[in-house]
């Protein structure tokens, strides 16, 4: 072989050595980036199942907060359940932002926000309990007034035994005629409910011009107007009459919304307290009168039957329905 060709071929071969350790360089280099991302990944991953556990144990730790909260008091045992509910929608956020999103900072904030969450029911729970306890005390107050009284009353009756007889008497007379008078009271103050007919509602749509057209459909409708007739009613003087108005979703839900009027009334027939939707105040001059109201919300109406209800001075004046597509 020839010198030349000797050279040559040693060129050659330095060429491919340093081809190879080249490509070999690059094949370190990219295998120790896979590496640090895959630690990365791992390191994510054991972060996300850390939260998890501590998500369930932060969940699990606070129901328990909340049950031991729980007592005899319908209204606290109430509020301590939908708590509960609020907890664990919370919670199932949490799960969402760590499985889909795998969003650690944000899941990590949300749990801080799930336990200031508690803290407030606690808060709460506590205003609740201490408000209880204060009527507790109240009426274990009023009763022992009241055996007190009935203590100096038996010791009355014993030191006037003459006088049973006559006592007796104008007690059952007395009784009587409170018992008259009481219902007397009641048939007059019934009587003096004006009462309502030909209760309807209407949807209404308000467009861009400002122009409201009628809807039947729950999903387009922003405004009720609801109407009614009042009957002539001679037993009371004429004047201002107020009509408060309730409106019962399909659910049997009452619609309210305080800002616009909406409150509570006491309906005296069976002493129950009862949310109403809005009033209606007209000058009523005993005659038979069309009286109309309207109702925005601002709120997403449900499809189905509404019962609605007008009661006048504690009683119910009126009834009526309408459907909402």
């Amino acid at each position: 072989m020839s010198s030349n060709s000797k050279s040559s071929l040693m060129a050659v071969a330095i060429a491919a050595i340093i081809g190879l350790l080249c490509f070999s360089g690059y094949l370190l280099y990219k295998n120790n980036n896979l590496q640090k991302i895959s630690e990365g990944q791992v390191e994510q991953i054991d972060e996300s199942v850390k939260l998890k556990a501590e998500l369930e144990k932060q969940y699990y730790e606070s129901l328990s907060e909340l049950e031991e909260m729980r007592g005899n008091n319908d209204e606290l045992n109430a509020l301590i359940e939908k708590q509960k509910d609020e907890l664990k929608e919370k919670k199932n956020q949490i799960y969402r932002l760590l499985k889909t999103k795998n969003d650690l900072e944000a899941a990590r904030s949300e749990m801080t926000a799930m336990r200031a969450q508690l803290d407030q029911y606690v808060t709460q729970l506590n205003t609740l309990k201490q408000e209880n306890a204060v009527l507790q005390e109240k009426t274990v107050k009023l009763e022992q007034s009241n055996e007190s009284l009935r203590t100096d009353l038996t010791s009355k009756i014993e030191e006037n035994t003459q006088l049973e007889t006559v006592r007796a008497t104008l007690v059952s007379e007395k009784q009587d005629l409170t018992s008259k008078a009481a219902e007397l009271g009641r048939k007059v103050d019934i009587a003096s409910a004006v009462k309502v007919t030909n209760v309807s509602v209407t949807g209404w749509k308000v467009r861009n011009s400002g122009k409201a057209v009628k809807k039947k459909y729950a999903r387009n409708i922003e405004r009720l107007e609801l109407c009614f007739n009042t009957l002539d009613n001679r037993v009371i003087p004429a004047g201002e009459e107020s009509f408060f108005i309730r409106i019962i979703n399909p659910l049997g839900e009452t619609l309210a919304v305080e800002e616009l009027g909406s409150g509570v009334l006491t309906e005296k027939l069976n002493d129950q307290e009862i949310r109403y939707t809005q009033t209606a105040t007209i000058d009523y001059d005993n005659e038979a009168n069309n009286v109309c109201t309207k109702w925005e919300p601002n709120i997403t109406f449900d499809k189905g039957k509404y019962a609605v209800e007008v009661y006048n001075k504690g009683y119910l004046a009126g009834t009526g329905e309408f459907i909402l597509k």
